[in-house]
């Protein structure tokens, strides 16, 4: 019964007596059978020489094509504490209007009139730097006519330093003339004495010519003493010169010292100007910070920071917003392995999450649902998730991507090669060999030239 033995059951037991054998072991069935395996086959192979696309499918994204076009979240550069809400979730707003307003937390900006004080500082100041430069004005005016003033003595001490030389030169003269009347005198008397010895001159006339002779060895000695007055005379005068340069060099000297000092007194306030307009402007700037403006056209998605009074630290998010203007795009990751396959500008379809499709990833032509796409970068450094991300923007020569898609949203990514046979896509897949080294139409005909 359970037909352990090798007792055959169709030799012991006719079958052809029920309907549903004769129905089924009919002569009939099996031709049609075996010409439908023939065809099946036949058919099969066929398919085997079709052209096949080898493609790259990956999991990406909708994102945006330009960084600033992607939702992102305002911050508050400064600390401070929610005072009042001017929007509501999902609210559009333009660039520049007010989402909120804040209050000061900390206690060095807490004086209303901050900015007024300041502005008094900043005048109080400059008056200070006006003052340092009349006064270095009139310092340099004291030095220029100290300048003069040295001028002036020193041409009359060299007028008088001149005077002495010539005094002296005049002084000399009449000393060599004293001489030689003195050596005239002498030689007189000389002559007398021979002259009175023999009998010939009186005594009178001897004593007279030794009274000459004595007058002129007192003009002498009274010209020698005049002589070295002269040359004291000079002396005196250039000591005076040194005298004059060394007191009015003193006397600029002390004036410079005290331009200078005043100079320096001068940029000493003109730095604290700088700083306190400095200040000024940062203090105006913070409060102009004190109203969070919305950097974009733009629809407010969620107050991250909300209620009345509640504070925050700088850089803290306070509320996220989705730019109104942006045009789609697709960020999808490939494997390492595929990486050199990809080239910018090369076509793409992109199936996206909701919309019905019927996608055939080797024959693109016989797809439906798909939408065209082509690549616009390709990222050089491997992402966290072990895959290298590459960004797609829409076709301009396909049909245009649908309306209702939204940032965010999920899409199925085919990035097509080289053609190639059925038979020979299924020995790839099952060797698990790569697709093959894909290049563009135009590398390839570069390559060729070259």
């Amino acid at each position: 019964m359970l037909n352990i033995s090798y007792n055959k059951l169709n030799k012991t037991v006719d079958l052809s007596r029920f309907k549903s054998v004769q129905k089924v072991f009919h002569k009939r069935h099996f031709k049609h059978f075996n010409r439908f395996l023939l065809a099946f086959a036949v058919v099969v192979f066929i398919v085997m020489f079709l052209p096949w696309t080898q493609n790259i499918n990956s999991r990406g994204s909708v994102t945006t094509l330009t960084p600033d076009q992607r939702p992102q979240t305002i911050q508050s550069p400064i600390p401070g504490r929610i005072e009042k809400w001017y929007v509501r979730e999902g609210d559009f707003v333009k660039k520049g209007d007010t989402i909120l307003f804040i209050s000061e937390v900390k206690n060095e900006y807490f004086d209303p009139n901050l900015i007024d004080r300041t502005g008094q500082q900043i005048k109080a100041k400059e008056a200070s730097v006006v003052s340092y430069s009349s006064k270095v004005n009139a310092l340099n005016n004291q030095i220029g006519a100290l300048s003069r003033e040295r001028q002036l003595k020193l041409d009359q001490a060299q007028n008088k330093l001149l005077q002495s030389r010539l005094k002296v030169k005049s002084d000399s003269i009449d000393l060599q003339a004293v001489k030689i009347n003195l050596g005239i005198a002498e030689r007189q008397i000389g002559a007398i004495e021979e002259l009175y010895n023999e009998g010939l001159k009186s005594l009178t006339e001897l004593e007279e010519k030794r009274s000459k002779f004595q007058e002129s060895q007192a003009k002498l000695i009274s010209q020698e003493n005049k002589f070295l007055a002269a040359k004291n005379e000079v002396i005196n005068a250039m000591i005076e010169i040194n005298r004059v340069q060394a007191e009015y060099a003193d006397k600029i000297s002390k004036a410079q010292s005290d331009k200078y000092t005043a100079e320096s007194g001068g940029f000493d306030a003109e730095a604290q100007v700088t700083k306190l307009e400095s200040d000024f402007t940062n203090y105006e700037m913070r409060n102009e910070m004190y109203y969070i403006k919305a950097p974009q056209n733009g629809y407010i998605n969620k107050a991250i920071k909300g209620g009345i009074g509640e504070t925050f630290k700088e850089g803290e998010q306070l509320v996220g917003i989705m730019p109104s203007n942006y045009d789609l795009a697709v960020e999808t990751y490939v494997d390492p392995i595929d990486l050199p396959l990809l080239h910018l500008d090369e076509k793409v379809r992109v199936q996206f999450d909701g919309w019905p499709a019927i996608v055939f990833s080797g024959w693109p032509n016989v797809s439906y649902g798909t939408y065209g796409a082509k690549i616009v970068a390709i990222e050089n450094f491997i992402s966290p998730n072990g895959k290298f991300r590459v960004l797609l923007a829409p076709d301009e020569t396909e049909h245009d991507w649908p309306e209702a898609i939204r940032v965010g949203s999920g899409a199925k990514t085919i990035a097509l090669l080289e053609d190639v046979p059925i038979w020979f896509e299924m020995w790839r897949k099952l060797n698990g060999f790569p697709p093959n080294y894909y290049q563009p139409n135009e590398a390839k005909a570069t390559q060729k030239e070259k």
